[in-house]
Protein backbone atom coordinates (compact mmCIF):
# COMPACT_ATOMS: atom_id res chain seq x y z
CA UNK A 1 0.00 0.00 0.00
CA UNK A 2 1.44 3.37 -1.06
CA UNK A 3 1.61 6.71 0.72
CA UNK A 4 1.36 10.37 -0.29
CA UNK A 5 4.00 12.84 0.93
CA UNK A 6 2.77 16.43 0.87
CA UNK A 7 4.41 19.73 1.72
CA UNK A 8 1.66 22.29 2.21
CA UNK A 9 1.51 25.99 1.50
CA UNK A 10 1.42 26.20 -2.30
CA UNK A 11 -1.56 27.90 -3.93
CA UNK A 12 -2.90 25.51 -6.56
CA UNK A 13 -3.49 27.20 -9.89
CA UNK A 14 -3.79 26.07 -13.50
CA UNK A 15 -5.92 24.04 -15.87
CA UNK A 16 -7.07 20.41 -15.64
CA UNK A 17 -9.03 18.13 -17.93
CA UNK A 18 -11.69 16.12 -16.11
CA UNK A 19 -11.38 12.40 -16.85
CA UNK A 20 -14.10 9.78 -17.10
CA UNK A 21 -16.39 9.08 -14.16
CA UNK A 22 -15.73 6.19 -11.79
CA UNK A 23 -19.42 5.89 -10.96
CA UNK A 24 -20.33 5.75 -14.66
CA UNK A 25 -17.71 3.34 -15.99
CA UNK A 26 -18.45 0.59 -13.44
CA UNK A 27 -22.13 -0.04 -14.36
CA UNK A 28 -21.23 0.37 -18.03
CA UNK A 29 -18.62 -2.38 -17.73
CA UNK A 30 -21.20 -4.60 -16.05
CA UNK A 31 -23.65 -4.01 -18.91
CA UNK A 32 -21.25 -4.98 -21.72
CA UNK A 33 -22.08 -8.60 -20.88
CA UNK A 34 -25.60 -8.09 -22.23
CA UNK A 35 -24.87 -7.48 -25.90
CA UNK A 36 -22.78 -10.62 -26.55
CA UNK A 37 -20.76 -8.47 -28.92
CA UNK A 38 -18.10 -5.76 -28.99
CA UNK A 39 -18.18 -2.64 -26.83
CA UNK A 40 -15.78 0.23 -27.46
CA UNK A 41 -15.62 2.61 -24.51
CA UNK A 42 -13.69 5.88 -24.56
CA UNK A 43 -12.61 8.15 -21.68
CA UNK A 44 -12.19 5.24 -19.27
CA UNK A 45 -10.63 6.37 -15.96
CA UNK A 46 -7.41 4.51 -15.14
CA UNK A 47 -8.34 3.66 -11.56
CA UNK A 48 -8.08 0.46 -9.56
CA UNK A 49 -11.86 -0.12 -9.65
CA UNK A 50 -11.65 -0.17 -13.45
CA UNK A 51 -8.85 -2.73 -13.22
CA UNK A 52 -10.92 -4.92 -10.89
CA UNK A 53 -13.88 -4.71 -13.28
CA UNK A 54 -11.60 -5.86 -16.11
CA UNK A 55 -10.53 -8.84 -14.00
CA UNK A 56 -14.18 -9.72 -13.40
CA UNK A 57 -14.96 -9.49 -17.11
CA UNK A 58 -11.99 -11.71 -17.95
CA UNK A 59 -13.00 -14.10 -15.17
CA UNK A 60 -16.37 -14.69 -16.85
CA UNK A 61 -14.75 -15.21 -20.24
CA UNK A 62 -14.74 -11.79 -21.92
CA UNK A 63 -11.78 -10.58 -23.98
CA UNK A 64 -10.59 -7.12 -22.91
CA UNK A 65 -8.10 -4.72 -24.50
CA UNK A 66 -7.34 -1.53 -22.57
CA UNK A 67 -4.78 1.18 -23.26
CA UNK A 68 -5.59 3.49 -20.34
CA UNK A 69 -8.05 5.64 -22.30
CA UNK A 70 -10.10 3.36 -24.55
CA UNK A 71 -11.35 -0.12 -23.72
CA UNK A 72 -12.61 -2.75 -26.13
CA UNK A 73 -14.59 -5.63 -24.65
CA UNK A 74 -15.71 -8.70 -26.59
CA UNK A 75 -18.41 -10.39 -24.52
CA UNK A 76 -19.49 -12.82 -27.24
CA UNK A 77 -17.26 -15.49 -25.71
CA UNK A 78 -18.41 -14.97 -22.11
CA UNK A 79 -19.58 -18.31 -20.76
CA UNK A 80 -19.35 -18.10 -16.96
CA UNK A 81 -22.26 -16.82 -14.87
CA UNK A 82 -20.40 -16.41 -11.58
CA UNK A 83 -17.87 -14.01 -10.06
CA UNK A 84 -15.18 -15.19 -7.67
CA UNK A 85 -15.56 -14.17 -4.03
CA UNK A 86 -12.03 -12.76 -4.06
CA UNK A 87 -12.87 -10.25 -6.80
CA UNK A 88 -16.25 -9.41 -5.27
CA UNK A 89 -14.59 -8.48 -1.98
CA UNK A 90 -12.37 -5.89 -3.67
CA UNK A 91 -15.11 -3.35 -4.40
CA UNK A 92 -18.69 -2.62 -3.39
CA UNK A 93 -19.76 -1.79 -6.96
CA UNK A 94 -18.99 -5.36 -8.04
CA UNK A 95 -22.60 -6.22 -7.16
CA UNK A 96 -23.72 -4.43 -10.32
CA UNK A 97 -22.48 -7.46 -12.26
CA UNK A 98 -25.50 -9.29 -10.87
CA UNK A 99 -27.83 -7.50 -13.30
CA UNK A 100 -25.60 -7.99 -16.33
CA UNK A 101 -25.09 -11.69 -15.73
CA UNK A 102 -28.72 -12.37 -14.86
CA UNK A 103 -29.92 -10.48 -17.92
CA UNK A 104 -27.57 -12.46 -20.20
CA UNK A 105 -27.61 -15.96 -18.70
CA UNK A 106 -30.72 -15.95 -16.46
CA UNK A 107 -28.49 -17.43 -13.77
CA UNK A 108 -25.92 -15.93 -11.41
CA UNK A 109 -23.75 -17.19 -8.57
CA UNK A 110 -22.30 -14.21 -6.74
CA UNK A 111 -21.01 -13.41 -3.25
CA UNK A 112 -21.55 -10.37 -1.08
CA UNK A 113 -19.51 -7.35 -2.24
CA UNK A 114 -16.69 -5.57 -0.40
CA UNK A 115 -15.38 -2.01 -0.79
CA UNK A 116 -15.17 0.95 1.59
CA UNK A 117 -16.83 0.45 4.96
CA UNK A 118 -19.27 3.35 5.02
CA UNK A 119 -22.08 1.63 6.86
CA UNK A 120 -25.08 -0.37 5.73
CA UNK A 121 -25.69 -0.38 1.99
CA UNK A 122 -28.34 -3.09 1.91
CA UNK A 123 -28.66 -5.28 -1.16
CA UNK A 124 -32.19 -6.32 -0.22
CA UNK A 125 -33.54 -3.60 -2.55
CA UNK A 126 -31.76 -5.28 -5.46
CA UNK A 127 -32.96 -8.77 -4.58
CA UNK A 128 -36.55 -7.71 -3.88
CA UNK A 129 -36.77 -6.12 -7.34
CA UNK A 130 -35.29 -9.15 -9.08
CA UNK A 131 -37.79 -11.43 -7.33
CA UNK A 132 -40.59 -9.26 -8.71
CA UNK A 133 -39.22 -9.94 -12.21
CA UNK A 134 -39.41 -13.70 -11.75
CA UNK A 135 -36.04 -14.52 -10.20
CA UNK A 136 -35.69 -17.28 -7.63
CA UNK A 137 -33.04 -16.40 -5.04
CA UNK A 138 -31.34 -18.51 -2.39
CA UNK A 139 -28.21 -18.18 -0.28
CA UNK A 140 -25.63 -20.94 0.15
CA UNK A 141 -22.34 -20.68 2.03
CA UNK A 142 -22.09 -16.89 1.62
CA UNK A 143 -23.12 -16.91 -2.04
CA UNK A 144 -26.31 -15.52 -3.56
CA UNK A 145 -27.69 -17.79 -6.28
CA UNK A 146 -30.20 -16.26 -8.66
CA UNK A 147 -32.09 -18.18 -11.35
CA UNK A 148 -34.93 -17.14 -13.66
CA UNK A 149 -36.63 -19.30 -16.26
CA UNK A 150 -38.11 -16.08 -17.64
CA UNK A 151 -37.43 -12.46 -16.74
CA UNK A 152 -40.70 -10.56 -16.94
CA UNK A 153 -41.18 -6.80 -16.83
CA UNK A 154 -43.23 -5.38 -13.98
CA UNK A 155 -43.78 -2.24 -11.90
CA UNK A 156 -41.06 -1.84 -9.27
CA UNK A 157 -41.13 0.89 -6.64
CA UNK A 158 -37.87 1.30 -4.71
CA UNK A 159 -38.15 1.97 -0.99
CA UNK A 160 -35.09 4.22 -1.37
CA UNK A 161 -33.65 5.80 -4.54
CA UNK A 162 -30.66 3.45 -4.52
CA UNK A 163 -28.17 4.03 -7.33
CA UNK A 164 -26.97 0.42 -7.37
CA UNK A 165 -30.48 -1.05 -7.31
CA UNK A 166 -31.59 1.30 -10.10
CA UNK A 167 -28.65 0.19 -12.23
CA UNK A 168 -29.16 -3.52 -11.56
CA UNK A 169 -32.84 -3.25 -12.50
CA UNK A 170 -32.00 -1.41 -15.73
CA UNK A 171 -29.52 -4.11 -16.73
CA UNK A 172 -31.82 -7.00 -15.84
CA UNK A 173 -34.83 -5.45 -17.59
CA UNK A 174 -33.04 -4.59 -20.85
CA UNK A 175 -33.57 -8.12 -22.24
CA UNK A 176 -36.62 -9.06 -20.16
CA UNK A 177 -40.05 -9.76 -21.59
CA UNK A 178 -42.37 -6.76 -21.63
CA UNK A 179 -42.10 -3.41 -19.88
CA UNK A 180 -40.48 -2.63 -16.54
CA UNK A 181 -41.55 0.60 -14.86
CA UNK A 182 -39.22 1.70 -12.08
CA UNK A 183 -40.45 4.42 -9.73
CA UNK A 184 -38.52 6.25 -7.00
CA UNK A 185 -35.44 5.60 -9.13
CA UNK A 186 -32.07 7.23 -8.43
CA UNK A 187 -31.58 10.39 -10.52
CA UNK A 188 -27.78 10.65 -10.58
CA UNK A 189 -26.14 11.77 -13.87
CA UNK A 190 -24.34 8.41 -14.03
CA UNK A 191 -27.77 6.76 -14.44
CA UNK A 192 -28.30 8.92 -17.54
CA UNK A 193 -24.92 7.82 -18.90
CA UNK A 194 -25.87 4.18 -18.37
CA UNK A 195 -29.15 4.78 -20.23
CA UNK A 196 -27.21 6.29 -23.14
CA UNK A 197 -24.89 3.28 -23.24
CA UNK A 198 -27.73 0.74 -23.12
CA UNK A 199 -29.70 2.56 -25.80
CA UNK A 200 -26.53 2.76 -27.89
CA UNK A 201 -26.54 -1.02 -28.12
CA UNK A 202 -30.22 -1.25 -28.94
CA UNK A 203 -32.01 -1.21 -25.58
CA UNK A 204 -35.18 0.81 -25.04
CA UNK A 205 -34.72 2.80 -21.84
CA UNK A 206 -36.42 6.13 -21.12
CA UNK A 207 -36.59 8.49 -18.14
CA UNK A 208 -33.09 8.30 -16.59
CA UNK A 209 -32.46 11.45 -14.60
CA UNK A 210 -36.04 11.45 -13.34
CA UNK A 211 -37.66 9.36 -10.62
CA UNK A 212 -39.45 7.15 -13.16
CA UNK A 213 -37.56 4.97 -15.63
CA UNK A 214 -39.31 2.77 -18.19
CA UNK A 215 -37.42 -0.14 -19.76
CA UNK A 216 -39.04 -2.00 -22.63
CA UNK A 217 -37.30 -5.33 -23.07
CA UNK A 218 -35.82 -6.15 -26.47
CA UNK A 219 -34.90 -9.50 -28.01
CA UNK A 220 -31.27 -8.73 -28.76
CA UNK A 221 -28.58 -6.09 -28.30
CA UNK A 222 -25.68 -5.20 -30.58
CA UNK A 223 -22.17 -3.76 -30.51
CA UNK A 224 -21.73 -0.20 -29.26
CA UNK A 225 -19.27 2.71 -29.04
CA UNK A 226 -19.56 5.18 -26.16
CA UNK A 227 -17.66 7.97 -24.40
CA UNK A 228 -17.93 8.01 -20.60
CA UNK A 229 -19.17 11.21 -18.96
CA UNK A 230 -16.70 13.33 -16.93
CA UNK A 231 -16.26 12.55 -13.25
CA UNK A 232 -18.22 15.13 -11.25
CA UNK A 233 -16.72 13.99 -7.93
CA UNK A 234 -13.14 14.23 -9.17
CA UNK A 235 -14.01 17.65 -10.63
CA UNK A 236 -15.48 18.77 -7.30
CA UNK A 237 -12.37 17.51 -5.49
CA UNK A 238 -10.09 19.60 -7.73
CA UNK A 239 -12.27 22.69 -7.24
CA UNK A 240 -11.95 22.26 -3.47
CA UNK A 241 -8.18 21.76 -3.86
CA UNK A 242 -7.90 25.22 -5.42
CA UNK A 243 -10.30 26.75 -2.90
CA UNK A 244 -8.62 25.34 0.21
CA UNK A 245 -5.17 26.53 -0.89
CA UNK A 246 -6.26 30.01 -1.95
CA UNK A 247 -5.67 29.34 -5.64
CA UNK A 248 -7.65 29.16 -8.86
CA UNK A 249 -8.37 26.44 -11.39
CA UNK A 250 -9.99 26.02 -14.79
CA UNK A 251 -11.56 22.61 -15.40
CA UNK A 252 -12.09 21.55 -19.00
CA UNK A 253 -14.30 18.78 -20.42
CA UNK A 254 -16.54 19.19 -17.39
CA UNK A 255 -20.34 19.28 -17.07
CA UNK A 256 -21.22 22.44 -15.09
CA UNK A 257 -24.82 21.29 -14.61
CA UNK A 258 -23.59 18.16 -12.81
CA UNK A 259 -21.43 20.26 -10.49
CA UNK A 260 -24.03 22.81 -9.39
CA UNK A 261 -24.78 21.09 -6.03
CA UNK A 262 -21.07 21.54 -5.20
CA UNK A 263 -20.32 24.88 -6.89
CA UNK A 264 -23.34 26.54 -5.24
CA UNK A 265 -21.85 25.66 -1.84
CA UNK A 266 -18.38 26.83 -2.86
CA UNK A 267 -19.94 30.18 -3.82
CA UNK A 268 -21.52 30.25 -0.35
CA UNK A 269 -18.01 29.73 1.07
CA UNK A 270 -16.84 32.84 -0.78
CA UNK A 271 -15.42 31.37 -4.01
CA UNK A 272 -15.94 32.96 -7.41
CA UNK A 273 -17.31 30.49 -9.96
CA UNK A 274 -17.75 30.96 -13.71
CA UNK A 275 -18.86 28.24 -16.10
CA UNK A 276 -19.58 27.73 -19.78
CA UNK A 277 -20.59 24.72 -21.85
CA UNK A 278 -17.79 22.40 -20.76
CA UNK A 279 -15.58 24.49 -18.46
CA UNK A 280 -15.74 25.54 -14.81
CA UNK A 281 -13.49 28.22 -13.32
CA UNK A 282 -12.95 28.76 -9.59
CA UNK A 283 -11.09 31.52 -7.80
CA UNK A 284 -10.62 31.22 -4.05
CA UNK A 285 -11.49 34.08 -1.69
CA UNK A 286 -9.00 35.82 0.58
CA UNK A 287 -10.82 34.25 3.52
CA UNK A 288 -13.15 31.25 3.41
CA UNK A 289 -16.63 31.73 4.83
CA UNK A 290 -18.45 29.03 6.82
CA UNK A 291 -21.53 27.23 5.50
CA UNK A 292 -24.28 27.49 8.08
CA UNK A 293 -25.86 24.10 7.33
CA UNK A 294 -25.15 21.47 4.67
CA UNK A 295 -27.05 18.20 4.34
CA UNK A 296 -25.98 15.38 2.01
CA UNK A 297 -28.75 14.06 -0.21
CA UNK A 298 -29.20 11.88 -3.29
CA UNK A 299 -28.85 13.83 -6.54
CA UNK A 300 -29.65 16.67 -7.13
CA UNK A 301 -28.75 17.28 -3.49
CA UNK A 302 -25.22 17.73 -2.19
CA UNK A 303 -23.36 14.46 -2.93
CA UNK A 304 -22.21 12.36 0.00
CA UNK A 305 -19.06 11.61 -2.03
CA UNK A 306 -18.05 15.28 -1.58
CA UNK A 307 -18.78 15.49 2.15
CA UNK A 308 -15.25 14.71 3.44
CA UNK A 309 -13.62 17.12 0.97
CA UNK A 310 -15.95 20.01 1.82
CA UNK A 311 -15.30 19.28 5.51
CA UNK A 312 -11.56 19.80 4.98
CA UNK A 313 -12.37 23.14 3.35
CA UNK A 314 -14.71 24.24 6.13
CA UNK A 315 -12.12 23.36 8.77
CA UNK A 316 -10.33 26.53 7.58
CA UNK A 317 -13.43 28.71 7.16
CA UNK A 318 -13.68 31.50 9.71
CA UNK A 319 -16.81 30.57 11.63
CA UNK A 320 -18.97 27.56 12.45
CA UNK A 321 -20.32 25.17 9.83
CA UNK A 322 -22.67 22.22 10.32
CA UNK A 323 -22.81 19.14 8.10
CA UNK A 324 -25.53 16.49 8.32
CA UNK A 325 -24.66 13.16 6.66
CA UNK A 326 -27.92 11.45 5.66
CA UNK A 327 -26.70 8.85 3.15
CA UNK A 328 -24.00 6.79 4.95
CA UNK A 329 -24.04 6.54 8.73
CA UNK A 330 -20.33 5.68 8.94
CA UNK A 331 -18.88 8.36 6.66
CA UNK A 332 -16.92 10.04 9.42
CA UNK A 333 -13.61 8.15 9.70
CA UNK A 334 -11.70 11.10 8.25
CA UNK A 335 -12.69 13.31 11.18
CA UNK A 336 -10.24 11.82 13.68
CA UNK A 337 -7.46 12.19 11.11
CA UNK A 338 -8.36 15.83 10.40
CA UNK A 339 -8.21 16.47 14.15
CA UNK A 340 -4.63 15.21 14.12
CA UNK A 341 -3.93 18.08 11.76
CA UNK A 342 -5.51 20.65 14.09
CA UNK A 343 -9.09 20.72 12.82
CA UNK A 344 -11.79 21.51 15.40
CA UNK A 345 -14.66 19.14 14.59
CA UNK A 346 -17.33 17.89 16.99
CA UNK A 347 -19.45 14.83 16.24
CA UNK A 348 -22.98 15.21 17.63
CA UNK A 349 -24.51 12.34 19.67
CA UNK A 350 -26.43 11.11 16.60
CA UNK A 351 -23.09 10.32 14.94
CA UNK A 352 -24.09 11.89 11.63
CA UNK A 353 -24.08 15.60 12.44
CA UNK A 354 -20.71 17.37 12.44
CA UNK A 355 -19.95 20.81 13.85
CA UNK A 356 -16.85 22.37 12.29
CA UNK A 357 -15.27 25.36 14.00
CA UNK A 358 -12.86 26.93 11.54
CA UNK A 359 -9.24 27.29 12.62
CA UNK A 360 -6.63 29.69 11.28
CA UNK A 361 -4.31 26.94 10.11
CA UNK A 362 -3.85 23.20 9.89
CA UNK A 363 -0.50 21.59 10.57
CA UNK A 364 1.17 18.65 8.88
CA UNK A 365 0.86 15.20 10.42
CA UNK A 366 0.90 11.51 9.57
CA UNK A 367 -2.68 10.46 8.88
CA UNK A 368 -4.36 7.40 7.42
CA UNK A 369 -6.92 7.10 4.64
CA UNK A 370 -9.73 4.78 5.76
CA UNK A 371 -11.85 5.11 2.61
CA UNK A 372 -11.81 6.66 -0.86
CA UNK A 373 -13.27 10.14 -0.32
CA UNK A 374 -11.87 10.46 3.19
CA UNK A 375 -8.41 9.87 1.74
CA UNK A 376 -8.96 12.64 -0.81
CA UNK A 377 -10.04 14.96 2.00
CA UNK A 378 -6.81 14.31 3.91
CA UNK A 379 -4.73 15.03 0.82
CA UNK A 380 -6.56 18.35 0.39
CA UNK A 381 -5.97 19.21 4.04
CA UNK A 382 -2.28 18.38 3.61
CA UNK A 383 -2.01 20.74 0.64
CA UNK A 384 -3.33 23.59 2.80
CA UNK A 385 -1.49 22.72 6.02
CA UNK A 386 1.74 24.17 7.34
CA UNK A 387 4.60 21.68 7.16
CA UNK A 388 4.69 18.13 5.87
CA UNK A 389 1.85 15.62 5.78
CA UNK A 390 2.01 11.89 5.08
CA UNK A 391 -1.23 10.21 4.02
CA UNK A 392 -1.15 6.43 4.44
CA UNK A 393 -3.50 4.04 2.65
CA UNK A 394 -3.26 5.07 -0.99
CA UNK A 395 -5.15 1.99 -2.16
CA UNK A 396 -8.43 3.61 -1.14
CA UNK A 397 -7.72 6.81 -3.07
CA UNK A 398 -6.55 4.88 -6.12
CA UNK A 399 -9.99 3.25 -6.34
CA UNK A 400 -11.52 6.49 -7.59
CA UNK A 401 -8.82 8.95 -8.70
CA UNK A 402 -6.63 8.59 -11.76
CA UNK A 403 -3.17 9.45 -10.34
CA UNK A 404 -4.45 12.21 -8.08
CA UNK A 405 -0.88 13.20 -7.22
CA UNK A 406 -0.16 13.98 -10.89
CA UNK A 407 -3.24 16.18 -11.26
CA UNK A 408 -2.41 18.11 -8.09
CA UNK A 409 1.24 18.41 -9.06
CA UNK A 410 0.18 19.85 -12.42
CA UNK A 411 -1.59 22.59 -10.47
CA UNK A 412 1.53 23.34 -8.44
CA UNK A 413 0.91 21.13 -5.43
CA UNK A 414 3.97 19.74 -3.67
CA UNK A 415 2.90 16.11 -3.51
CA UNK A 416 4.76 12.86 -4.10
CA UNK A 417 3.50 9.28 -4.27
CA UNK A 418 5.61 6.49 -2.82
CA UNK A 419 4.67 2.88 -3.52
Amino acid sequence: MGVYHISGGNKLSGQLRVYGAKNAILPILASVILNAGESVIHNCPNISDTCISIKILEDIGCKVAYDGETMVVDSSVADVCSVSAELMREMRSSFIFLGGLLGRFHKVNISYPGGCELGARPIDLHLKALKQMGTEIREEHGFIICEAKRLIGTHINLDLPSVGATENIMLTAALAEGETKLTNAAKEPEIEDLEAFLNGMGADVRGAGTDTIVIRGVKKLHSVEHTVMPDRIAAGTFLVAAAITGGKVLLTEARPEHLYPVTSRLIEAGCKIASEDSTVYLEAPTELRPIEFLRTRPHPGFPTDMQPQIMSLLSLAQGVSIISETVFESRSKHIAELRRMGADIIVAPDGTTFIIKGVRKLHGATVESKDLRGGAALILAGLAAEGDTTVLGSKHVERGYDQIEKSLKDLGGNIRYEA
